[in-house]
């Protein structure tokens, strides 16, 4: 959905600014079926990792358009796996947050396709230094670039931003299953907010509190 939405989005912004043209739907469609073909490869090398479960907090930073992926990427490990996550752009986070860097803390970094590229790179490997584990996800990438490296199939320039999400959708439903929560559900908030006085919700959209514990909304 996060997808179809964006593409939506993106193509109403280039039609609009004039960017669009007759090769922009096949250049994407060519892009997203090379995703599909590395989904499995993907799952295969998050399994494999133990970057999912290094530590309980992460930081996602991105830069330009993948900012989007970014905050998405929060909401998804905040609701999906439940965990608390923080999301900035890799320049804010560069002016002030980056004290926060311990060993173990997890960091995923966007890598734009053109954007402050090289000092972003120096960026995770500085923070790998200082023994953060490090997840990366943009074109090119090398494997030793980061802990996690997923090395995305070429988008058009401005696009990245359509399919770097989804290796972050990949690891949260990971970490779901790691913490032992249901990724397909939420325990407090209702699928339509009707007002904005306290969490535990019992209408007929949210879920109600039975014997101390939350009920599922299935």
């Amino acid at each position: 959905m996060y997808t179809a939405l964006a593409m939506a989005s993106g193509r109403r912004a280039s039609a609009t600014a004039g960017n669009m043209d007759s090769s922009l739907g096949a250049s994407l469609t060519e892009s997203l079926l090379s995703v599909e073909q590395n989904l499995d490869l993907w799952r295969e090398k998050i399994e494999a990792s133990d970057w999912t479960s290094s530590s309980p907090s992460v930081y996602f930073l991105a830069r330009g358009a993948s900012l989007a992926s970014c905050h998405e990427a929060r909401l998804l490990w905040e609701e999906a796996a439940k965990a608390p996550a923080t999301a900035m752009s890799t320049g804010g986070f560069r002016h002030g947050p980056q004290e926060i860097v311990y060993p173990g803390l997890r960091f995923c970094l966007w890598l734009d396709q053109h954007l402050l590229r090289a000092e972003d790179l120096e960026v995770a490997k500085d923070l790998r230094r200082l023994g953060a584990a490090v997840m990366l996800i943009g074109e090119g990438l090398p494997d030793d670039a980061g802990d996690l490296v997923f090395s995305l199939p070429i988008s058009p320039r401005g696009w990245q931003f359509l399919i770097d999400v989804i290796p972050a959708q990949i690891a949260a439903e990971r970490l779901s299953r790691l913490r032992g929560v249901d990724c397909d559900s939420l325990r407090f908030c209702p699928y339509i907010v009707e007002n904005e006085g306290g969490i535990i919700q019992d209408n007929k959209y949210g879920q109600q509190l039975h014997g101390g514990e939350v009920g599922s909304r299935r």
